[in-house]
């Protein structure tokens, strides 16, 4: 299978030539990598070019951007800029972290993936990250069918048929919940053993959390999910502000009269399939 590779990059200096060194070690090697060099004021833009100056399908992108770092918008907006560049002759495209070391036969298994379920739409392995004592362990906070936003990889159809990537906090949730109303499979390999190199959510703010309500909103999750999803995010991270920044993000969006990121028809499958995952953990 042929595939791209699309790499946001803000100031990645410490980690990037770590990615782009198991970028290249994959046993299945990509057609393309675009590094999109997003406003870095580091080494990030010279690191990469040093990298595509000896390997032919690693291309540099700079560009700029707000040098604020707000989850979703910032990232996507990057991603898209990549996208342009371009071809659509894919099976499958894939939005990477610049912090992301990836085992030698990744993306040749994701390749067997979307060969072997022919309806497997998205596909990815898991995150570990690495301990004070240099241990590396299991750091997936959301369910083991989901695929973090970091490493995705999205077959050709499934992509167009989910409208590319929402600019907004909250795409690599919607993504995958648009993928399914299309008929299409989220598929997770625990094989896929990818290492985290900055540990999850350092970045993330109290507007990050605004923003996550908005997402919640925005997806027409009603304010019932909403509270249940914010209340587990506030359990797991041991944090009870975001529950209260969540829930206060969700109500600034309704009364902003944000604009949904779905449509009413969507929206109603997405509540439907939360419900029935929601039923499903109390059961079990």
């Amino acid at each position: 299978m042929k595939y791209y590779i699309i790499i946001p990059a803000h100031n990645e200096e410490a980690c990037i030539s770590l990615t782009l060194e198991s970028v290249i070690l994959q046993t299945l090697p990509p057609k393309k990598v675009v590094v999109v060099n997003d406003h870095s004021n580091d080494s990030t833009p010279e690191i990469v070019e040093a990298f595509a100056q000896s390997v032919p399908y690693i291309e540099l992108l700079n560009t700029t951007s707000d040098k604020s770092h707000m989850p979703g918008s910032k990232v996507i907006n990057a991603f898209n800029k990549g996208l342009k560049t371009l071809d659509d002759n894919f099976d499958f495209i894939v939005k990477l972290d610049a912090d992301i070391v990836l085992p030698k036969h990744y993306f040749q298994t994701i390749s067997k993936i979307f060969t072997e379920y022919p309806k497997a739409g998205i596909a990815g392995g898991f995150a570990y990250e690495q301990d004070s004592q240099g241990n590396w362990h299991l750091n997936h906070p959301m369910s083991k069918t989901h695929v973090r936003g970091a490493f995705k990889s999205y077959f050709k159809t499934c992509f167009e048929a989910i409208g590319g990537l929402k600019n907004a906090m909250g795409w690599d949730t919607v993504d995958e919940l648009l993928a399914q109303y299309h008929g299409f499979q989220v598929i997770t390999d625990e094989s896929l053993q990818v290492k985290h190199l900055r540990p999850t959510g350092t970045s993330y703010n109290r507007k990050a959390r605004l923003l996550q309500g908005k997402a919640m909103y925005t997806m027409r999750y009603g304010l019932l999910i909403t509270l249940i999803a914010s209340l587990k995010m506030a359990l797991k991270s041991k944090r009870p502000k975001v529950l209260f920044d969540n829930l206060q993000g969700y109500f600034q969006a309704i009364s902003r009269g944000e604009t949904f990121l779905v449509s009413s028809e969507e929206g109603e499958f997405i509540r439907g399939l939360r419900w029935k995952n929601i039923k499903s953990k109390l059961t079990n």
